[in-house]
């Protein structure tokens, strides 16, 4: 595997540009399959933003047109492990009853947030509730959830890059990597 040093920090490669895009194209024809009914996409912001827009555009060349709107909800706050509790930090507006609904999240590990979002949206009156997530990191679960539709199955690493973030840093990197190591801080 390919790593790369950004600003003295090695990231090693776990999913180049080239397979996350063919992956996006696949997982959009798998979810055309599902015939959705009138479609609404909910990303899960912020970490899902990149992947949600790919596949945005890749639902248009399999022809589905959802509407979108967007939730933010936290699990982590500032650290890099699930507090176990979920907060609403931004809601949708979009009423879902009778919709079927697509939410879109960069990584499934715990899995209390998309819990959380799917039951809420099932209370109120969604037809059918799914998930579609790029990684799928089923070593730490412990709400009952499984991904309906998953990029890839993610090995127990700290992940940036293609939106995920560590302290803010790397989301615009167009692959999936790990952080091997850090350059030490000048004076250290």
């Amino acid at each position: 595997m390919d790593t790369v040093t950004i600003e003295g920090t090695r990231i090693r490669v776990l999913y180049s540009e080239e397979m996350i895009a063919r992956r996006v194209e696949e997982m959009a024809a798998e979810i055309a399959r599902r015939n959705p009914r009138r479609l609404l996409v909910v990303p899960i912001l912020k970490g899902s933003f990149i992947f949600a827009a790919d596949l945005l555009r890749a639902f248009y060349r399999v022809g589905l047109l959802p509407e979108v709107d967007f939730m933010i909800l936290s699990s982590y706050g500032a650290g890099t492990r699930s507090s176990g509790t979920v907060k609403v930090l931004r809601d949708i507006e979009t009423d879902v009853r009778d919709r079927d609904v697509l939410f879109v999240d960069d990584i499934l590990e715990s899995g209390r947030t998309l819990a959380h979002a799917r039951d809420m949206l099932l209370k109120r009156g969604a037809a059918r509730v799914m998930t579609a997530v790029l990684l799928d990191k089923p070593h730490h679960r412990v709400a009952d959830i499984e991904a309906d539709f998953r990029g890839f199955e993610c090995p127990d690493l700290f992940v940036v890059g293609y939106g995920m973030d560590k302290a803010h840093a790397f989301r615009e990197l167009p692959f999936v990597g790990h952080v091997l190591e850090e350059a030490p801080e000048e004076g250290a």
